[in-house]
């Protein structure tokens, strides 16, 4: 049996750049000065799914995520400044962009979610946490250029094999996502 080569990172953000709001949003981070930023989930991968069933990259994603991770402001008042610096620096794009700093997750989670968090490290251990395995990507924009994180690969995502995420245990949410995904790009599967 032949060996299938990995999907590479050039081909994933080649594919989330034709998604224009996200190359917008990419070039325009670095204004924003946010610690440890990254442009990452729904807007990346949706923008995939929608390629790779032959639809305008743009198409159904509801909103785009920013992270960063600011441990020196933890409160609810900055994180929701920083977001509207980071809308109106994007205002002209017409989408709804969230900022959220990945420092006070551990502060609001068990309130919404009704189960303790740990505090995260930094970004990219927020971004490890996402509930679809798959989905666990993002994409910084520094002096260096555009650097990729995708610590599950990226073969699921292109394959749209929805799994589990062992490090975010949450069955009824993982059904109801994976639900809202399907009912969007009903070619996706998804698997224990």
């Amino acid at each position: 049996m032949k060996a299938v080569a990995s999907i590479d990172s050039a081909r994933l953000l080649a594919d989330a750049l034709a998604n224009a709001s996200n190359r917008v949003i990419l070039e325009r981070l670095p204004q924003l000065e946010l610690p440890d930023a990254w442009l990452v989930a729904g807007c990346l991968f949706q923008s995939v799914w929608n390629q790779v069933c032959g639809r305008a990259p743009e198409r159904d994603i509801l909103d785009y995520d920013l992270f960063y991770f600011d441990a020196t402001d933890l409160s609810a008042a900055t994180e929701q400044a920083v977001g509207q610096r980071v809308q109106t620096l994007n205002a002209d794009l017409g989408v709804t962009i969230e900022a959220k700093n990945q420092a006070r997750v551990h502060t609001w989670y068990e309130t919404w979610f009704g189960r303790p968090y740990a505090p995260l490290r930094n970004t990219r251990d927020g971004i490890d946490h996402f509930l679809v395995r798959c989905t666990c990507i993002g994409i910084a924009a520094g002096d260096a250029g555009l650097e990729l994180y995708a610590p599950n690969g990226l073969d699921d995502l292109y394959a749209g094999v929805l799994q589990p995420n062992p490090l975010c245990d949450h069955p009824e949410l993982f059904q109801a996502k994976t639900a809202s995904y399907r009912a969007r790009w009903p070619w996706l599967s998804v698997r224990p």
